[in-house]
């Protein structure tokens, strides 16, 4: 949830704080602060689908000023690492290496990647159903009018969004199983 918390601050283009600094801050001051900031409607990235895994996450992400997602991603990957090492009592990075990104070209290859970001904890195993992962945007494609950090931009009712995704958890399911068997061949 911290993860989570995080991606919704540093989306924020004038985010000067921060994590740890700004939540020891008083919940008045926190609240009239990010209410500012939204007013403002300057980001440096839109979160259009994520989900946050045990040991990865994937974002979809449109950029809306320069550098928007590296700076963004910088500032999340910094401070998560920050308070990961200090729970911890480790030092040193915690992800390895540049972030892989790619350009969605158009609405269908973006709906599709939405699909696969949501169906990544099932085609984990983790759970059975995308509905059951709190730590996605997959909810508020369900219930669009539910408060949440993502910036919905496909055209879809939730209802036929909800099938699209599930009509391909067995299929994405198997591909995995299918990626798993060929990483374990190449590296073995």
């Amino acid at each position: 949830m911290r993860f989570i918390e995080m991606l919704s601050l540093y989306r924020h283009q004038n985010f000067p704080y921060c994590y740890s600094r700004f939540k020891i801050l008083s919940n008045d001051f926190q609240n009239q602060f990010l209410l500012g900031v939204e007013k403002e409607n300057k980001h440096l990235v839109e979160i259009i689908a994520f989900c946050v895994m045990p040991t990865h996450f994937h974002f979809v992400l449109r950029q809306v000023s320069n550098d928007g997602i590296s700076k963004f991603m910088a500032k999340v990957l910094n401070s998560y690492a920050k308070y990961f090492n200090a729970e911890h009592a480790r030092s040193g990075p915690l992800f390895e290496g540049h972030f892989k990104s790619v350009l969605i070209k158009d609405d269908i290859q973006l709906l599709h990647i939405t699909r696969y970001v949501h169906l990544n904890p099932v085609s984990a195993g983790i759970i059975n159903s995308p509905e059951e992962w709190e730590y996605s945007s997959y909810v508020n494609y369900l219930n669009p009018e539910r408060p949440g950090i993502i910036t919905p931009i496909l055209d879809l009712k939730p209802e036929k969004y909800q099938k699209f995704v599930n009509d391909q958890i067995s299929c994405q399911r198997e591909l995995s199983k299918i990626k798993a068997l060929l990483i374990d061949n190449y590296s073995g």
